[in-house]
């Protein structure tokens, strides 16, 4: 499994709606799994001065996290490799 980042630009969402967009990848990650993917949410980090969100989930493809947020309605700019660093 890998860890990939999804880069979304949320600039003017609400907290309401951000908590539901939270709420929307992790159930929707929940369901992925319990059906046999490879998939797991991490966390999302937001920038509200500019709209900025960067979410971390880990996966065995890049095409899983696209499907997650595609079938999730949720939308992103881009979905790349990355490496976690928390220490």
């Amino acid at each position: 499994m890998g860890t990939y980042m999804v880069e979304r630009n949320l600039k003017g969402i609400s907290m309401d709606d951000l908590g539901s967009a939270q709420k929307a990848a992790i159930r929707k990650a929940a369901e992925m799994k319990a059906a046999g993917s490879e998939i797991s949410y991490i966390r999302s980090t937001f920038a509200p001065e500019d709209g900025r969100c960067m979410c971390l989930f880990e996966a065995g493809s890049e095409a899983d996290v696209k499907r997650l947020n595609d079938d999730a309605g949720l939308p992103y700019e881009q979905v790349v490799e990355a490496l976690d660093l928390t220490p």
